[in-house]
């Protein structure tokens, strides 16, 4: 493994979003040399929200952007240092010194925690990057409230579909669920909640295109049975097609996940090896801004008490 240039720090954290960045603001602000790495956009898919209400301490809402920017800057105050477009690329966590691996240098620490949230599966469609907050979400729990006696479309098979289409039916005036595959495979009482909502249609076909100037107007889908494209008017499309955690690496250098991908970590964020701990959507926890931030702290007190403990 290549170890030079080589660089110490006392709590290494990889990932930027809310998790990484509350991490961050703990250990620093409790004395101890805190490093983050960010691969992409610092703050995560938080950063692209165009607005989060739901977040403690601001009653009238915040941008996504201006929320993980007050962050990173009260982590910067208590002295931590970020390093962006620093994408891991190894792992070596044997002995009491791990080793994290980037393509620009390496890193030594006691304790690492990691952060890497979660991507959304996309459509893989035309438009899909350009409407991205102008009517495409990902999350109807944090962006269905935008869209309030609307019409909407919520695009995805299985248990996860259905429930976001259930918790927009009660916001939406009309909520159409596009399966993406030829029948709709729920849970058979989330099909029969579906059926007892009048604003709620299921069309089994694929989504081929987005239409909108600006704005989400209409998407194209190809019905299954009858091969025609059909355009149906919404002004919302909330893709509910799963995430897949960015832990590819971390499984690779043996810390437990899932069969879904998901790091397992007990209640004080810690991970099946010492000295490792882990926050946020890649955890699979709450998935929220909120559960996040406090999952970040959690695991920033408990990588401070272990780098404390081995030190002595």
């Amino acid at each position: 493994m290549d170890t030079s240039p080589l660089e110490n720090t006392e709590i290494l954290i990889i990932g930027a979003g809310p998790a990484g960045l509350t991490s961050a603001i703990y250990s620093a602000w409790l004395g101890y040399k805190t490093v983050v790495l960010e691969s992409n956009i610092p703050g995560g898919r938080a950063w692209l929200a165009p607005k989060i209400e739901n977040f403690p301490g601001f009653p009238e809402g915040i941008k996504g952007s201006d929320l993980v920017e007050r962050m990173r800057k009260q982590a910067e105050r208590f002295n931590a240092e970020f390093r962006n477009d620093e994408e891991v690329i190894a792992l070596e966590l044997k002995g009491t010194e791990k080793k994290v691996v980037t393509r620009k240098q390496t890193y030594t620490t006691p304790a690492l925690i990691i952060a890497t949230g979660t991507q959304r599966r996309k459509l893989n469609i035309p438009q899909e990057t350009e409407f991205l907050g102008r009517g495409l979400s990902y999350c109807a729990i944090c962006d269905g409230p935008f869209f309030r006696h609307k019409q909407v479309a919520v695009i995805g098979n299985g248990d996860e579909a259905a429930n976001e289409a259930l918790s927009l039916a009660d916001l939406a005036s009309q909520v159409v669920i596009v399966t993406q595959e030829k029948s709709l495979d729920a849970d058979a009482a989330l099909l029969q909640k579906l059926k007892s909502k009048p604003n709620l249609e299921t069309i089994k076909g694929k989504a081929t295109q987005i239409i909108g100037n600006q704005v989400v107007k209409a998407i194209k889908i190809t019905d299954f049975d009858t091969q025609k494209e059909i355009e149906h008017p919404v002004q919302g499309i909330f893709v509910a097609l799963g995430s897949i955690p960015l832990t590819a690496i971390m499984q690779n250098a043996g810390i437990a996940t899932d069969k879904n991908g998901c790091l397992i970590v007990n209640r004080n964020q810690q991970t099946n090896v010492d000295g490792i701990f882990a926050a946020g959507d890649c955890t699979c926890g709450g998935m929220q801004v909120t559960t996040a931030a406090g999952e970040g702290a959690m695991a920033a007190m408990r990588a401070s008490a272990y780098v404390k403990r081995s030190s002595t």
